[in-house]
């Protein structure tokens, strides 16, 4: 394969993952239980800053243009407008931010655990105040319906996307 055509191969490949992670949706409320930020952690550690960036940007684009891509399989502009359009909007900076702090050239299991955070930590940034204008709640409802339920999962989604990473990155050469 020419080594140019290898980012746009991977980045076509966290497309399809993000989103298939959206569709393994649990509802728990306002915002469901999905995989997709997973993936998006995933993408700004294997992939260079702009390429993670894009494969998200075309992601989005992709539900904003109606295909089934949100969580649940939902599509539609209109998603940036309901509760979970924070963490839609999110996924942006969260996958750039991971790229750039995961760095390109030295790997490190704290960088890469350090950069899946700040992208996690990013997400609630974006996701929690959207949730709060959105439903017109409190900081305290906001919180324990769009971030305190979701702490476990975030965890165990960082561990995995930097064990999934460590794992691939030696395979993958862009």
């Amino acid at each position: 394969m020419d080594v140019s055509i290898k980012p746009i191969v991977y980045s076509a490949l966290f497309i399809a993952l993000i989103s298939i992670g959206a569709l393994i949706a649990i509802p728990v409320g306002p915002v469901p239980i999905v995989l997709q930020n997973m993936f998006v952690l995933l993408a700004g550690l294997i992939l260079p800053p702009a390429w993670a960036a894009g494969c998200v940007a075309v992601y989005l684009l992709m539900g904003f243009a109606g295909l089934p891509v949100f969580a649940g399989g939902t599509s539609g502009i209109g998603k940036v407008f309901g509760p979970t359009g924070g963490y839609l909007l999110s996924y942006l900076p969260a996958a750039f931010l991971t790229s750039v702090i995961s760095g390109r050239t030295e790997k490190s299991l704290v960088r890469d655990c350090g950069a899946s955070i700040v992208g996690m930590v990013v997400m609630y940034m974006f996701g929690v105040p959207w949730l709060k204008w959105v439903l017109a709640v409190s900081w305290n409802k906001a919180l324990a319906a769009g971030m305190y339920p979701f702490l476990p999962g975030a965890v165990l989604k960082v561990v995995a996307a930097v064990i999934i990473a460590r794992k691939l990155r030696p395979l993958i050469r862009l």
